[in-house]
Formats: C-alpha cells, sequence, structure tokens
C-alpha cells in the first residue's frame, strides 16, 4: 500500500506544479461535447501521470478522463482526473486540482488531491486516516441542518426540473449553498470539515475517485444518489459528516428513483 500512496502523491504534485507553471497558459482547447472541454494542459498532465504508474505498476488498470479505460478489469485500478475545474482553469480562476484514487477489487483503497495553488495535499489511505500536509483531518460534527454550508452540482443545465427541485428543497434546510466548480475542492473541504456536504449529480469517477477514501478515512458518509455505498461505475454522489446524511439522502430521494 505505501508504494502505491506514495506514487500517487508524488504524481499528484508533479501534475500539480506542471499545471500552475502554466497556469493562464493555455494553447489549445478541445470541446468534447455540450460545454465540456479538455486543453493540451489537461492532456499533458494525464500523460505524465500514467507514464509513471504504468512503469512502476505495468500490471494495473487505468481509467483517465481524457484517454479512458486501459484493463478495467485488474484487481488495482487507478482513476485519474489531471485537471478537476478545468472551466475554472480556463477562466483562470485558480480553484483546480488533481485527482487520483486507487481501487482494489472494487474497493476504494487510497485517494490523494493535490491542490497546487496553496500547495495542499490531501492523502486517504484504508484504514490509516485522512491527512491534509501531513496533519490529520475530520469531518465536521454539525449536527444542526439548519447551521450546515453545503456545495451543490453547478451543471443544472443537464436535469433542471430534478436538480433545481434538490437544491430549491436543500436551501431551505441548509445555512447556506457554494458552488464551487471543482469536485476535488469540495471533497477536500468536507473532508476537513470546512464545508459539512456536498451533492453532485453529474459526476464521473474520475471526478470523486480520489476524495472516495479520504472522505471515509476522515468519518464521512459517501453514497451514490440512491444512498447505495458509492463505486467507481456511479454517476452522481452524496457526501456529508455522519450527522446529517440521512436528512440529505431523504431530501435527493423524493427526485431520484431507486433501481429495481
Amino acid at each position: 500500500m505505501k508504494e502505491i500512496v506514495d506514487l500517487a502523491v508524488e504524481v499528484a504534485k508533479e501534475a500539480g506544479e506542471f499545471l500552475l507553471k502554466n497556469f493562464g497558459n493555455i494553447s489549445q482547447i478541445e470541446k468534447k461535447g455540450d460545454r465540456n472541454f479538455a486543453t493540451n494542459l489537461d492532456k499533458e498532465a494525464e500523460e505524465m501521470i500514467i507514464a509513471k504508474v504504468k512503469s512502476k505498476f505495468p500490471d494495473h488498470g487505468i481509467i483517465a478522463e481524457e484517454s479512458g479505460n486501459s484493463g478495467e478489469d485488474r484487481e488495482y485500478l487507478w482513476i485519474i482526473d489531471p485537471l478537476d475545474g478545468t472551466h475554472n482553469f480556463m477562466r483562470n480562476i485558480d480553484i483546480f486540482g488533481v485527482s487520483i484514487g486507487v481501487v482494489y477489487k472494487g474497493d476504494f483503497i487510497a485517494g490523494v488531491i493535490y491542490m497546487p495553488k496553496d500547495k495542499e495535499l490531501y492523502v486517504g489511505a484504508k484504514g490509516n486516516g485522512a491527512y491534509k500536509n501531513g496533519k490529520k483531518i475530520s469531518v465536521s460534527s454539525t449536527k444542526d441542518l439548519k447551521e450546515c454550508s453545503i456545495s451543490f452540482d453547478s451543471s443544472i443545465r443537464y436535469a433542471p426540473r430534478v436538480m433545481l427541485g434538490v437544491l430549491g428543497d436543500l436551501a431551505k434546510e441548509v445555512f447556506n449553498v457554494r458552488m464551487l466548480g471543482s469536485s476535488v475542492r469540495q471533497l477536500s473541504y468536507v473532508a476537513e470539515g470546512k464545508l459539512d456536504l456536498a451533492v453532485e449529480f453529474h459526476d464521473r469517477p474520475w471526478d470523486f475517485a480520489g476524495g472516495a477514501c479520504i472522505i471515509e478515512e476522515a468519518g464521512g458518509t459517501l453514497t451514490n444518489l440512491r444512498g447505495d455505498p458509492l463505486t467507481y461505475k456511479d454517476i452522481g454522489y452524496i457526501v456529508s459528516n455522519p450527522y446529517v446524511y440521512e436528512n440529505i439522502q431523504t431530501i435527493v430521494s423524493k427526485y431520484i428513483k431507486k433501481k429495481t
């Protein structure tokens, strides 16, 4: 495990420093879909990470946002987002980071988030706790929903009826709502107790895999939108401290149908 975590930290920091050095110097933007983009820097950072992972662990599988899946059926699976918060990055908003998660036989066993602008390194390893820059962290202890600060998915255009319904119900119950435009930022904030919870509808595995183990090791609750244990095959999630999770899931469940 230590070798895996050490490599994840190494490549996350290397990619993050590369992104920071080139912040404001994008030379190419590729449109991937409806208001979904990748820059030349996303791809270069991802190539750096994958090259080192393959060199050290050639038998491990990889899921990466820009280059897709390779060996997804392997016991060990690295899930990589070289630049989470691409739209922020494109707008010269410095809320962005690198996300690397490692899955073993379907379980999140390690996660690293690196926020290069503020030199914030978050690390979680199964059974070993969660840390920010070497200091142990934990989720908040807020028990009253009315005192909660939350982050909510900014991609409301994809499902406005459902998402605005959930947002409206949440907004009536909580203290305030933030939209940060970066999953790694909101997941790391929940892990260290700066936010109490977050709801995302359209996040893919590369968006949340790095934060999953960190959240769990920090004492948080992380599920898919239906309230089932989160897997790397899910889309969207609910994350919170353990005290308010049931309240949030009750609100979301009014809009999200259980699979039958």
